[in-house]
C-alpha cells in the first residue's frame, strides 16, 4: 500500500509513531543541486514542535533531525533524501488507562475496527506527531519553490467565535510575533486569553488557518481528476482535526450572483494578464491562473478534553474515558507549519509533473 506516501514526481513517504523510537521520511524527486538549508529545516521543525509556548501541549521534543542520505555538503544529490527526527519525551504510561478504552472522536475504534491492533500509546501512528516529518519534507518543496518565486504565508485566523477581518490586507510579518500566530495584533490577545480560559476550563476549542500562496505562475495543475485546487484539497484534509476546506470564495458563493462573482480579466501596468477580483482563489478550471492562490482550513476542538466523556471498552461495556496527558488545548497555532508545508509539497510536485510533461518548462525545475 502507499497509503503512507504523498505526492507522484516528489514523493515524500513518512514513517513512526508517536511513542515509537522517532519519526522520519524519505523524499524522492528532489533536483539535485539545490542548497538545503538544514537551519532553514530546523526553523520550520521549531515552529510546529509541542512546548513551544503557554497555549499548546506542554511536551518537550527538541525536533533535532539527522540527515542520513541525499544531501552532501549543503546541496541535494538527486537521490532519495532521509531524514529522521528521534522523539525524546514519550510518557506511554499516561495512556495506560485507555488501553482498552475507546476515546470519543479519536481514532481508538477505527483503527481497531480496521487493523485488529492499535497503538493506544499516544494514537500510534494515527497522532499528529506524524506531522513533524512532512513539516520537514515541505522545508525542502520551500526551498525549491523559493528559487521560482513562491512563498507561501499562512496563518490563524479564527479560533472559536473571534476572527480576523480577511477583508484587510495582511501583514506577513506580524505573524510569527505572538504566540498564536494571527497577524492582527489585537485581535491575537483576544484568541490567547480565549485559549486559555478554554485551558483552563479543561476543554478545548477549534479554529481556521488560511493560507495565501504568492507568486504561483499560471498554468500548474490540470482538468478533471488532477485540479490543482483538488490536490491541495487533499493535503490539507490528511491533516489529523482538519474537518473543512474552502478555496477562493468558498462557500460564500453560494450567495452570490455569477455578475459579483465573476473576475474580470485585465491587462496590469507590466503587461500582464490578471483578475480585478479573485474570488477563484487563484485557480480556474482546476489550472493555477497567476493570482494569489488564498484557502481556508477548518479545525475541530482536539478531541482529549480533562473531562469524563462517554464511551465503551473493547468488551462493549459502556464506561468513562478520562483525558490524561498533555495535549493541546486548541490546536490551530501549531498546525501553520503543517498547513504552509502541505501546500509546498502539492506545488513541487505539480511544478515537477509540469516539467516531465514538457509543455512548459519552469526554470530550475
Amino acid at each position: 500500500m502507499a497509503a503512507n506516501t504523498f505526492g507522484e514526481v516528489f514523493r515524500v513517504t513518512t514513517f513512526g509513531e508517536s511513542h515509537g523510537k522517532g519519526i522520519g521520511l524519505i523524499i524522492d524527486g528532489c533536483p539535485a543541486g539545490l542548497d538545503v538549508d538544514l537551519d532553514f529545516i530546523q526553523s520550520e521543525l521549531d515552529r510546529r514542535k509541542p512546548g513551544q509556548s503557554k497555549i499548546v501541549t506542554q511536551r518537550h521534543e527538541e525536533e533535532s533531525f539527522m540527515v542520513q542520505s541525499g544531501i552532501w555538503e549543503g546541496k541535494s544529490t538527486g537521490t532519495p533524501i532521509g531524514i529522521f527526527i528521534p522523539n525524546s519525551d514519550q510518557r506511554s504510561k499516561d495512556y495506560e488507562h485507555i488501553a482498552r478504552v475507546y476515546r470519543p472522536s479519536h481514532a481508538d475504534f477505527t483503527y481497531q475496527t480496521k487493523y485488529g491492533i492499535r497503538d493506544y500509546a499516544g494514537g500510534g501512528r494515527s497522532s499528529a506527531r506524524e506531522t513533524a516529518a512532512r513539516v520537514a519534507a515541505g522545508a525542502i518543496a520551500k526551498l525549491i519553490l523559493k528559487t521560482i518565486g513562491v512563498s507561501i504565508h499562512a496563518f490563524v485566523s479564527q479560533v472559536g467565535h473571534i476572527k480576523v477581518d480577511l477583508s484587510q490586507p495582511v501583514n506577513y510579518s506580524n505573524i510569527e510575533t505572538n504566540i498564536v500566530r494571527c497577524p492582527d495584533e489585537l485581535i491575537a490577545t483576544q484568541m490567547i486569553n480565549f485559549i486559555m480560559d478554554i485551558k483552563k476550563a479543561g476543554d478545548t476549542i477549534g479554529g481556521m488557518v488560511t493560507c495565501i500562496i504568492d507568486g504561483c505562475p499560471a498554468g500548474l495543475g490540470a482538468p478533471v481528476f488532477d485540479k490543482l485546487h483538488a490536490d491541495i484539497g487533499k493535503a490539507m484534509l490528511s491533516i489529523n482535526a482538519v474537518k473543512g476546506f474552502e478555496f477562493g470564495s468558498g462557500f460564500d458563493c453560494v450567495r452570490m450572483r455569477g455578475s459579483e462573482h465573476n473576475d474580470a480579466i485585465i491587462i496590469n501596468v507590466n503587461g500582464n494578464i490578471i483578475t480585478k477580483t479573485n474570488h477563484s482563489g487563484g485557480i480556474q478550471g482546476g489550472i493555477s491562473n497567476g493570482m494569489p492562490i488564498n484557502f481556508n482550513v477548518a479545525f475541530k476542538p482536539v478531541a482529549t478534553i480533562i473531562q469524563g466523556q462517554q464511551t465503551v471498552d473493547m468488551d462493549g461495556e459502556a464506561t468513562i474515558a478520562e483525558g490524561k496527558g498533555r495535549h493541546d488545548p486548541c490546536v490551530v497555532p501549531r498546525a501553520v507549519p503543517i498547513v504552509e508545508a502541505m501546500a509546498a509539497l502539492v506545488l513541487a510536485d505539480h511544478f515537477k509533473k509540469q516539467n516531465n510533461q514538457d509543455v512548459k518548462v519552469f526554470a530550475y525545475l
